[in-house]
């Protein structure tokens, strides 16, 4: 694939999906490492692994099943990622954000992504859920934009916005939500590093100065590549670890996925109490 999409590209993964699938999704979902089992509460069902769609990023990290599923979910029509790429895997941030141009492509209007994430706020235990209000974007600034290359001007405007990227009036839904099912639900900012090296106490003692509650290797680049394409979006952090600000202990990718088993449930009892309310 060349370093740019095309709108060519898009339309020819979009006009294979469309073939496929039995609804016209109106909500885009990504689920993140250890994060999966929501997809597999969907009804009527489509489930294609990546690997079956023309150009579409496959996964190749543990707790992430690498499929999309399509149907209903909370009453609504849903494509789901079980499962994402990610930068650190090799593939040029125009491949990470193919999967939402697709989804728009199909008429998602609502992109509901979520992350395990290395709680860096002091507050943050591992099993709570983080809305994240607004996220710091140090790989974009560094020149990895996914909207760097040619615009594509037939989803939105060459410089977009970036001033209310996760969506108001959906974190006040999550937050009732939240509130009913007794859940704690932290709101922060989540910071995106490039990875696969986890964080040194030296980058967390950093990231805590410059204002960042939260840590991870995703989601920044398809929220950004949302909001190009005037998608509302939510976005969810799930704290797998406490982050080790003085270097006493350390973080695997297994702790990460073994932390997903805890807090995959209260993820789902977030996203579809957020679901029914839309």
């Amino acid at each position: 694939m060349a370093d740019f999409l095309t709108l060519q590209i898009i339309d020819e993964v979009t006009a294979s999906l469309r073939a496929k699938l039995s609804v016209a999704p109106k909500i885009g979902l990504i689920l993140g490492s250890g994060l999966g089992g929501l997809a597999e509460s969907v009804s009527n069902a489509v489930v294609l692994p990546y690997e079956q769609i023309p150009h579409w990023p496959v996964s190749t990290v543990l707790g992430h099943s690498g499929r999309l599923v399509a149907g209903e979910l909370a009453g609504q029509a849903v494509v789901v990622m079980q499962g994402r790429a990610h930068y650190y895997e090799g593939y040029e941030m125009s491949q990470i954000g193919l999967p939402i141009r697709v989804m728009r492509r199909l008429g998602v209007e609502t992109l509901v992504v979520t992350n395990a994430a290395g709680g860096i706020n002091r507050e943050y235990e591992p099993g709570d859920l983080m809305l994240i209000s607004d996220h710091l974007n140090l790989i974009g600034m560094a020149g990895a934009n996914p909207l760097r290359g040619p615009n594509l001007d037939e989803f939105g405007p060459r410089f977009p916005d970036m001033s209310q990227v996760y969506d108001r009036q959906y974190r006040q839904i999550a937050r009732q939500t939240a509130r009913e099912l007794g859940l704690t639900l932290h709101e922060g900012v989540y910071f995106c590093l490039s990875g696969p090296t986890f964080e040194t106490p030296a980058d967390l003692r950093f990231l805590q100065m410059i204002g960042a509650d939260a840590v991870g290797m995703s989601t920044v680049p398809e929220v950004i590549v949302a909001r190009h394409s005037g998608m509302r979006v939510l976005g969810v952090s799930a704290i797998s670890n406490k982050a080790s600000l003085d270097g006493e202990a350390t973080t695997t990718h297994e702790e990460v996925f073994e932390a997903g088993k805890v807090l995959a449930p209260r993820l789902e009892g977030l996203v579809r109490g957020f679901l029914e309310r839309l």
